[in-house]
């Protein structure tokens, strides 16, 4: 036997385990991590990753857009600002953030009763909708699909409407336009 199949031999062996142990894990039966001198991450778990917006109601939002570009110096579109950042996990991929004022009274935040609504970034949003229904969770629409992402609503136990996407930030960043950074 050579040296080589000394140091190969135990590797495998614990490769075997430790994809045997994730097999068969409940709280990695959705993501399987390894660690050898470096990690290794395959996550699915369905949860939340970041923030991806931030929504909330104003008397004039057009002004308000104004305001924050002058004084704050944030880039603005019809919509608000879109902020980009790095994803801290893949520091190449460009992940965004949208802030946006909406005409105060906008059917948006319905039925909620709060005029700020918060859109998480999430992945495996199939299997969060699966978690959030099994808890009693209120889901208040379906999920919806676009080139950009997969969205749905749900409310938190106050009662806030909270916005759930699973973004494409690959088709966002093709979109081009100006970005807070």
């Amino acid at each position: 036997m050579r040296f080589t199949d000394l140091l190969i031999l135990p590797a495998m062996l614990f490769l075997s385990i430790a994809m045997t142990t994730a097999e068969h894990s409940p709280v990695a039966k959705d993501s399987f991590s390894l660690s050898v001198g470096y990690s290794v991450l395959f996550d699915t778990i369905p949860r939340v990753t970041g923030i991806g917006g931030v929504f909330f109601e104003s008397d004039n939002p057009k002004q308000v857009r104004e305001w924050y570009s002058k004084n704050l110096g944030l880039e603005i579109n019809d919509y608000g600002s879109t902020f980009e950042f790095r994803n801290a996990n893949r520091p190449e991929e460009v992940n965004y953030l949208q802030w946006s004022p909406f005409r105060k009274g906008s059917s948006y935040f319905a039925p909620s009763k709060n005029g700020l609504m918060i859109n998480y970034r999430v992945q495996n949003i199939e299997g969060l909708i699966r978690n959030l229904r099994s808890n009693g969770v209120t889901i208040v629409d379906t999920l919806e699909v676009y080139d950009y992402g997969k969205f749905i609503h749900i409310l938190d136990s106050e009662g806030n409407k909270v916005e759930l996407w699973e973004p494409v930030d690959s088709v966002l960043t093709g979109f081009g336009g100006k970005t807070t950074k």
